[in-house]
């Protein structure tokens, strides 16, 4: 099959928005790829056309910052549907931006200029949840939530 074969690509649309607070970087030190650190995530609102509720208070964003400037992430956290059905994520990707951008990160979540891109898997129980458990979803996010205590 040549390129021009190939048919279009399906059309993206946001599945939900996800919105949180964030507690202190918490830095464990030097490791073998880079700094190993984790933020806490706090409570948050999940809203859009497919998913809606509220994200549970304990999730955390694990995080290895890396020599060549990118951050590799992995945040765990859980959302409480509008139904009251539990659906955990598991969220992976990458974050990188100019420097200028990633040093800000220190005190804040990211902010313009710098992308986050992950892949989101979630694992659900309820029935009217399950069919979803074979999906994955892309995400892109540029959150400005700032964290407690800091300027």
């Amino acid at each position: 099959m040549t390129p021009d074969a190939l048919p279009a690509p399906p059309a993206l649309v946001p599945m939900t928005q996800i919105r949180c607070e964030v507690g202190a970087l918490v830095s464990l030190g030097m490791a073998k790829h880079g700094e190993r650190r984790y933020v806490p995530l706090g409570a948050g609102t999940v809203q859009g056309p497919e998913l809606n509720g509220t994200l549970v208070e304990g999730g955390v964003d694990w995080q290895v910052q890396r020599a060549d400037g990118v951050t590799d992430i992995a945040a765990h956290y859980v959302i409480r549907t509008r139904d009251g059905a539990l659906v955990e994520v598991q969220s992976e990707g990458m974050r990188h931006g100019p420097a200028e951008v990633m040093a800000r990160q220190i005190h804040t979540s990211v902010q313009a200029g710098g992308i986050a891109r992950r892949l989101m898997r979630a694992s659900r129980a309820a029935s009217r949840w399950r069919a979803t458990n074979t999906s994955s979803a892309p995400s892109c996010a540029s959150p400005r939530v700032r964290r407690p205590g800091c300027t």
